[in-house]
């Protein structure tokens, strides 16, 4: 660490990079100042956006850089909203390797030669990023496919990279303390999970198979068929995709498709992937969306999935209804309840701030709304309002920034608000009341849940000492899991009571 961060610093200093973050996020003051003095010594005077600026600093350090600068997008609360749009479009733009070094990388994953899989393979890849490169080929039968093929030595590199970041993280919470709110660390914990999933394509042609499953009987999208039996560890070899990227609004128009049907499509596909499912696409950056000839979505790259909880979820869509209903004091009691703000803040006056940031964008078509813009006002209010961090929403965070930016140059006129309660509606519909009864009880669940372990020590203590005067009877105790474990059940069997006695 000691030999790369001088250099890290430099790149960064050279781009602007420090001074903005100096100016957007609250640093002790000495750092601030020591900060903005070698933003004064060293910066080009490039008139730049945060995000472009960083983007264009990550992009020279390297392809672990600029991953992470994926996902420190996701990440609007440290470096602000707009800087978090600007990287949420981070492209990679890294030179292919060798066309040799990839076709002898599939003759190894293959065990056989190319020649026998692949009628025609194209030596120049359609893309190259940062964990790997894809080819067009033509199979034996003559279907197209598109194989993904990773950068060699790419694993190591990031290896080395995540151990640099996470040293980093440790130093800025160590050097600024008001800082670990941020939760750094776990930040990077979380890139280095959704990293080696990406160095591992088995897994990405696991995420495809599942979402397929998932949209099975919906109208409206289509997953590409993963070839398993041409995949690997490091080769992924998948359905070829013909049609037009969803942000280009002039070829779909040209293509015959009505941009207000798309709009609806991709809307609802988002949702029923956040709300049903709780299992979303979440590298949705327009080139991952295409919308072929007859009007499908396919959405292509399954390498960084969202997951959420159905607690999160019916939290979610509460707080969505309460948006949408303009329940501001719903909402605060909402983020109360959940433990998301500070025990001695007011929830009146949250409220209020909430209402302050999203009343004036409320029935605005999206053309005239920032999504950004509105995150960065709330995630001022979060420093406020000491509302903690929930590591499990930066994902979607993330992926709404991106189908705010997919949606803007889609449909610029669409009106996000009656489309989001038409979908909201439906969804709790199908819920009926066992969502709002799961809601209702889940306090005494939790409770109930969290004071298990207690009762089990209780009764393993309360059993050992009564063996202890018969120390001759002591082969007896091995009923004493057995024992516990009846206790455990009879604990669960009283929480389902409570349920089935509250529905």
């Amino acid at each position: 660490m000691l030999l790369r961060l001088p250099y890290t610093i430099l790149v960064l200093l050279r781009g602007g990079v420090l001074g903005h973050l100096c100016r957007s996020t609250p640093l002790p003051s000495w750092l601030g100042g020591m900060l903005r003095f070698l933003d004064w010594l060293f910066a080009r005077r490039v008139e730049n956006r945060p995000g472009v600026a960083l983007a264009d600093a990550l992009t020279s350090l390297g392809p672990g850089f600029i991953k992470f600068g994926q996902a420190l997008s996701t990440r609007a609360d440290l470096i602000g909203a707009d800087t978090a749009a600007d990287l949420a479009y981070l492209q990679d733009r890294l030179k292919p390797f060798s066309s040799r070094q990839a076709r002898s990388i599939i003759t190894e994953e293959l065990n056989q030669p190319l020649e026998a899989v692949f009628a025609s393979f194209d030596d120049t890849p359609v893309a190259a990023a940062s964990i790997a490169q894809v080819h067009f080929a033509v199979l034996a039968d003559g279907r197209e496919v598109a194989v993904k093929i990773l950068r060699p030595g790419i694993r190591r590199r990031m290896e080395r990279d995540i151990g640099f970041f996470r040293s980093c993280a440790r130093l800025v919470e160590a050097v600024a303390p008001q800082l670990r709110r941020l939760k750094l660390v776990h930040a990077v914990d979380q890139f280095a999970y959704f990293s080696d999933v990406e160095l591992d394509l088995r897994l990405e042609a696991a995420a495809a198979g599942k979402l397929a499953d998932n949209h099975a009987d919906d109208e409206g999208i289509e997953v590409p068929r993963i070839e398993l039996a041409l995949s690997s560890e490091r080769m992924l070899v998948m359905e070829r995709v013909h049609g037009t990227r969803i942000d280009d609004h002039d070829g779909l128009i040209a293509a015959g498709h009505d941009i207000e049907a798309v709009t609806r499509i991709a809307a609802r596909c988002f949702f029923v992937q956040v709300f049903r499912d709780g299992f979303f696409h979440a590298d949705m950056h327009p080139g991952n969306i295409f919308i072929r000839d007859d009007g499908v979505l396919v959405p292509i790259d399954f390498g960084i999935m969202g997951y959420l909880s159905l607690p999160d979820r019916l939290f979610l869509a509460r707080l969505l209804n309460a948006m949408l209903e303009r329940d501001y004091d719903l909402v605060a009691s909402l983020h109360a309840d959940a433990g998301m703000i500070g025990a001695d803040v007011p929830a009146e006056g949250f409220a209020q701030a909430i209402r302050a940031v999203t009343e004036p964008i409320m029935d605005k078509a999206m053309g005239e709304v920032s999504l950004g813009a509105v995150l960065g006002q709330i995630f001022g209010l979060s420093r406020r309002f000491q509302v903690e961090i929930q590591p499990q929403f930066t994902l979607l965070q993330k992926t709404m920034v991106m189908a705010e930016g997919v949606g803007r140059q889609l449909n610029p006129d669409a009106n996000m608000w009656p489309l989001a309660r038409e979908l909201a509606d439906e969804w709790v519909t199908e819920q009926g009341s066992i969502a709002s009864r799961l809601s209702e009880v889940g306090d005494r669940i939790l409770a109930a849940g969290l004071r298990l372990p207690e009762l089990m020590d209780t009764a393993q203590s309360a059993l050992d000492r009564m063996a202890r005067p018969e120390p001759p009877q002591r082969a007896p105790r091995q009923y004493v899991p057995l024992i516990t474990g009846f206790l455990a059940g009879l604990i669960i069997m009283g929480i389902v009571f409570i349920i089935i006695h509250n529905m």
